[in-house]
């Protein structure tokens, strides 16, 4: 593979893999065994490979039943943490929301009836839920896929099977339900919920299918188009593509472009015969008028008319001060926020870590997301007990600059929720090493810890421009090993400042961590 620049980067640098564009503010030093605390053989060979010359290592195992240490390497020195931020939010969130927390997304008619004809306005009051019933499963939970399309650029990201519009169906239902069979007026999304934040990605009160288009591609015989699919389809977005297929074993490298208003899409590019379905995504440029016309094409199909054209800006500036007095004709229920917090923690959802802030400041009152960082600091210090002094956050997901853990600090919050009547519930919220999530890709044959790590993995990448190689700021883990006589031990390994020639040969960074806490798993069994 060709040297990545930093466009390039950014194209498929997604929920697992945080990107920093601008390389640096990460610690250098020795590998961690200059300390002398005993590895063992096979984990200091890892340590000692050449892409870590000048990597640091941290590592930190503890007993949280003696409080015994077993494995400490710069345990209290601040690490880029990547995803493994998400621990921080995540916990705050579940403390604040409540697992059991659900959203509810009202549609409120405004203005008066005759019969069965509104004359007045259908207002969509947004409330941060994060998927309205695109992922949901018949059993009521939420689906996902170890590769999310959140990070399509990423080898192997695929699509659930749900409907990205069920819950805008749903609600267009209700509506007809209600006897509602004409809207002489508009339909509006009411995003008044929260103030946007600058984050990436972008929180927005209303969010359909991660505001998203996805692009799949498949496909043929060589020599002819391949096959495309994409949804959601909702006017006005147009989607072509230019994609050819190609000889089997030939290049497959699928290009997307958008118009400014991202409506127009277009693949381009080449696929070779025999692959698997290639996903792509487009941005949703403005979540607000999309789900207006979702909404408005839903009740079309079941036999709404709405007088209003049903494409263009959200009429924001339509909606009254207050819903006092009018009538609820609508609202659509989300799965308990503890299948968020799955959803988040086991694909790394970027969207979901940083929605998770506007949730806890929106439950405190407050419009502004930044607002969660106080009550962030509130759950570390009076509830989990954590010297909140040891992180350094300006986000939810761990995609900034700033954001630093300690491996200490997270332990601390792990060993917090095995006191909790939520432990077993929190710990299978994390990715299970060669089994699901993010961590279903390592360990997966001959590994005797295969299914007894459960941990969040963190990476940041950036492209180091001098030397033409990818900067692999961060890439950690940290959760826990189960023993296999069932004991639970809390640990952080991560390793800062590495690097690596190419994104194919990263995928070997990341297998090197999970190697380690698999090791580690064997080390601890076998002392019990």
């Amino acid at each position: 593979m060709r040297p990545m620049n930093s466009a390039r980067l950014r194209a498929w640098a997604a929920a697992g893999a945080t990107l920093a564009v601008v390389a640096g503010a990460v610690a250098a030093g020795p590998p961690a065994a200059a300390h002398g605390d005993d590895l063992g053989p096979a984990i200091e060979a890892i340590m000692h490979k050449a892409e870590y010359d000048h990597a640091q290592w941290g590592v930190l195992e503890t007993d949280p039943e003696s409080g015994r240490v077993i494995h400490s390497q710069f345990a209290n020195q601040f690490f880029v943490p990547g995803s493994t931020l998400k621990l921080i939010t995540i916990s705050s969130a579940w403390h604040t929301l409540g697992p059991n927390h659900r959203f509810t997304t009202p549609v409120m008619a405004t203005g008066t009836r005759t019969g069965s004809t509104l004359h007045g306005n259908l207002a969509l009051v947004a409330q941060g839920d994060l998927t309205m019933g695109g992922r949901t499963k018949p059993d009521g939970s939420v689906d996902y896929t170890d590769i999310d399309h959140t990070e399509a650029e990423l080898p192997g990201a695929s699509l659930t099977p749900e409907n990205p519009l069920a819950g805008i169906n749903e609600i267009a239902q209700q509506i007809r339900d209600a006897g509602i069979t004409r809207v002489d007026g508009n339909v509006i999304i009411d995003p008044r919920l929260f103030k946007l934040p600058d984050l990436t990605p972008q929180p927005t009160p209303l969010i359909l299918n991660d505001n998203l288009i996805d692009l799949l591609t498949t496909p043929t015989t060589p020599g002819q188009p391949a096959e495309l699919s994409w949804r959601p389809q909702v006017a006005p977005y147009h989607v072509t593509s230019s994609v050819r297929t190609v000889a089997e074993g030939g290049t497959t490298n699928v290009s997307v472009t958008a118009s400014p208003d991202g409506t127009q899409i277009h693949l381009s590019g080449t696929i070779a015969a025999g692959s698997q379905p290639l996903l792509r995504v487009s941005d949703i440029q403005d979540p607000n008028a999309f789900g207006r016309t979702a909404l408005i094409e839903a009740l079309g199909r079941v036999g709404v008319t709405v007088t209003a054209a049903p494409t263009g800006a959200n009429p924001q500036d339509q909606l009254p001060a207050s819903y006092r007095g009018d009538s609820r004709v609508a609202a659509y229920v989300s799965p308990p926020y503890s299948q968020y917090a799955k959803l988040i923690l086991k694909v790394s959802h970027n969207l979901g870590a940083n929605l998770a802030l506007c949730n806890m400041a929106v439950a405190r009152g407050s419009k502004d997301c930044f607002d969660a960082f106080p009550i962030e600091r509130e759950f570390l210090t009076d509830v989990a007990h954590v010297d909140p002094t040891q992180f350094q956050a300006s986000d939810g997901r761990g995609g900034v600059q700033p954001d630093r853990v300690t491996p200490q600090g997270l332990v601390e919050l792990l060993t917090y929720w095995l006191h909790t009547p939520d432990a077993g519930a929190f710990r299978r919220l994390l990715p299970i090493l060669g089994v699901d999530g993010s961590n279903a890709i390592s360990c997966t044959e001959n590994c005797p810890a295969k299914g007894k790590v459960f941990a969040k993995p963190g990476t940041y990448l950036g492209y180091d421009e001098l030397n033409q190689q990818l900067e692999v700021a961060a890439q950690n883990e940290a959760g826990y090993l189960r023993t296999d006589d069932g004991r639970l031990l809390t640990f952080f390994v991560g390793v800062n400042g590495a690097s690596s020639p190419d994104l194919n040969s990263f995928i070997s960074i990341f297998d090197d961590v999970n190697q380690i806490t698999a090791l580690l798993q064997e080390q601890a069994s076998a002392r019990h």
